[in-house]
């Protein structure tokens, strides 16, 4: 279990200096014991009050955190748990409501085990409220980003948690929709984990204390940078000359002494932060997602490694293309694959409907996406990364309808035909740049 801290504690551990403007709790009061008059609420919150210092369960206001200025909102959980009722939801609409007219990023430092039992259904109303301002702040190209604490459970979680653009988790933290008193008895506690929902795909990274406020600075300021130019192709890190065949581009693209994805990506950015997971349960090590900073503007980036990509690694750069899109950041995208999986756990996670969902997050993207092809560009699985219009390829890569192998195979050749199949499909770059299927070759 992590250091549980208070809201305010929490604030100072991220905001810059002592500077935390309190937003002003909005007017009104509640009722005798809340609206279900439930016998003794007056008492148990006068109580959570006089322990915690708090009028709620959350603390709003407005900090900078590494020098961006951003919305704050910090929950007290020592207030009956951080739990949400009606007049959290009202502070929460306001911090949100403040963040749009304002037009700043929104940082929810949640620590929750979710509705109020005291308010029964009103209470859990109130996740209607966070999610309709949470999509109001999402229209209005604002990112909002959220750090998991200790506990966060329940509606809190679901909302302001794994509804954001960014979800970060302090280590050891708690982290699940059920909490723990409501778990059935044999489940396993290592499911409802900050690290757990990591592997699974539903949060971004793991960040200990101590980094923090550093860390939060440095997505704040990438992710509020937009930009209406596309970013420009990396210039090549491998061979310079064009291949004389197209067996010849195969097997340099092949190559393991190739550079991939990371290589170009340090080589390209001067500082760059992942996103994890497609939010539906799933990861792959073969997608690289993230935000990167360029020549001092944000570039986004979605990057094959070079391996059969998995849905859910089709997932996550859909997300990643459309949070650059409703945030003004251009997209660069690595091809790198020899196509997408193909056993059959791929299909039952639904590759079919991953790569059809890729399609449309570049087909419709109003930010501008530069592609590079940087090694393997097989077949739809590859295609599906790559910008129409403006992709380009390097002196050691190829892109094919489909591998040369697999294509004799369809056609019924033998293997020794293989070589001459590659020629004629044209995959070469220079073959790919006169067909017009490509904008040119970078570094000729």
């Amino acid at each position: 279990m992590t250091e549980r801290r208070s809201a305010r504690e929490t604030v100072a551990l991220v905001a810059d200096g002592s500077a935390f403007t309190e937003l002003p709790a909005p007017p009104g009061e509640p009722g005798p014991d809340g609206p279900l008059r439930w016998p003794g609420y007056d008492a148990s919150r006068a109580r959570a009050a006089e322990r915690t210092g708090e009028r709620e369960s959350v603390v709003c206001g407005t900090a900078r955190v590494e020098g961006t200025r951003a919305v704050l909102i910090a929950f007290e959980f020592g207030f009956l748990g951080g739990s949400l009722g009606a007049r959290t939801g009202d502070r929460l609409e306001a911090a949100y409501t403040y963040a749009r007219e304002h037009r700043l990023p929104v940082v929810a430092l949640v620590a929750t085990g979710g509705s109020r039992m005291q308010e029964g259904m009103v209470a859990l109303t109130q996740l209607q409220r966070v999610a309709r301002q949470s999509v109001l702040t999402r229209e209005a190209g604002l990112p909002q980003i959220a750090v998991l604490r200790d506990p966060t459970t329940g509606g809190g979680w679901a909302t302001l948690g794994a509804g954001a653009d960014v979800a970060l988790a302090l280590p050891g933290a708690q982290v699940g929709f059920a909490g723990s008193r409501v778990r059935p008895a044999d489940a396993d506690p290592a499911a409802y984990t900050a690290e757990a929902q990591v592997a699974a795909g539903a949060a971004d990274a793991v960040v200990r204390p101590g980094e923090l406020r550093r860390t939060l600075g440095r997505w704040l300021r990438l992710l509020t940078s937009p930009s209406a130019e596309p970013a420009t192709p990396p210039e090549p890190l491998g061979a310079r000359d064009l291949p004389a065949t197209g067996w010849d581009a195969v097997q340099r693209a092949r190559s393991p002494r190739r550079p991939r994805a990371t290589a170009y990506l340090d080589a390209y950015f001067t500082d760059r932060l992942a996103i994890s997971g497609d939010r539906c349960g799933g990861t792959d090590d073969g997608m690289l997602c993230g935000f990167g900073e360029r020549d001092g503007r944000t570039v986004a980036y979605a990057a094959q490694t070079g391996t059969a990509t998995h849905p859910a690694g089709y997932r996550t750069a859909a997300r990643l293309i459309r949070l650059a899109d409703r945030l003004g950041i251009p997209v660069l995208t690595l091809v790198d694959t020899p196509g997408a999986a193909n056993d059959a756990e791929a299909e039952r996670q639904g590759a079919g409907a991953a790569i059809a969902d890729l399609f449309a997050a570049v087909a419709g993207a109003r930010t501008p996406v530069t592609t590079l092809v940087i090694g393997e560009g097989g077949s739809g699985g590859a295609l599906a990364l790559a910008a129409p219009g403006n992709t380009w390829v390097t002196p050691d890569s190829y892109f094919s309808v489909i591998a040369p192998e697999l294509a004799a195979a369809i056609l019924k050749r033998p293997a020794r035909e293989v070589e001459a199949t590659a020629d004629r499909l044209r995959v070469r770059p220079q073959d790919l740049v006169e067909l017009g299927v490509v904008r040119g070759t970078v570094g000729w």
